[in-house]
């Protein structure tokens, strides 16, 4: 497994106070994003261990409603171990969850929102059902903004303005599709699975096409996966 300095020496950032959105994906070697419907069955120890660094490295974690669903969240909670570095370095022992929803397909009741050790965000539009908004408003703080979709570059913005300027967002493609659209990706860790799926499976991002020139930060092999990390381009 990695060490903890190689860990920082190859993911941590090194201005914090810089807003900077983050993307954590797993594939495929042909590009499938999941197997039978989860990306669970793509990752190992080693992809675990990553994705975990990098919400203890997060001010907030971003996910879609959709995958939210899939992949059965629950809390966003941390190990004592993250607790204590992110104590330590000034920041919270948890980040919160932000959920990104169109249509606020999501049960107030569950255990994201019940279990959770900060009161999560949920991002969303204007002409959401009203119904569901009050209902949420219960159990999450909403941040609004759009008309009758997501503002995604407005929504990132408010976090900032809330000190929640480091965003890791851990999918689902549909999300990751719109903020490529919205040109407000800064970054990829996309970790390699060595297996190849074919099949229906989906892309890792789907939406409006938007071509957005990334650069090779590092090709870092971890067990049986490759964890790559790609950072805007400049310019």
């Amino acid at each position: 497994m990695f060490s903890e300095q190689q860990l920082s020496d190859h993911y941590a950032l090194p201005d914090r106070s810089v807003p900077h959105l983050r993307v954590n994906f797993v594939s495929s070697l042909d590009g499938a994003a999941w197997h039978d419907g989860g990306s669970g069955p793509l990752n190992d120890e080693w992809d675990q261990q990553v994705f975990a660094y990098l919400r203890r490295l997060a001010d907030v974690v971003m996910v879609g409603a959709g995958t939210i669903r899939v992949e059965g969240y629950g809390g966003l909670r941390l190990d004592e171990d993250a607790q204590r570095w992110r104590t330590e370095n000034g920041l919270p022992p948890h980040p919160p969850l932000a959920i990104v929803s169109h249509a606020l397909d999501l049960d107030p009741r569950s255990t994201v929102f019940t279990d959770a050790p900060v009161r999560p965000l949920v991002l969303t539009h204007a002409g959401a059902p009203r119904d569901r908004l009050d209902a949420l408003a219960e159990v999450a703080d909403l941040l609004v903004h759009g008309e009758d979709a997501v503002d995604l570059v407005a929504a990132r913005a408010d976090l900032a303005e809330r000190g929640l300027a480091q965003v890791l967002c851990e999918g689902g493609p549909t999300l990751f599709g719109s903020l490529i659209a919205a040109d407000a990706v800064d970054e990829l860790d996309l970790t390699l699975s060595p297996v190849l799926e074919s099949g229906a499976a989906g892309r890792i991002a789907h939406g409006p096409q938007r071509t957005l020139p990334m650069r090779l930060q590092h090709a870092l092999p971890g067990g049986p996966m490759l964890f790559l990390r790609y950072l805007r381009a400049p310019g």
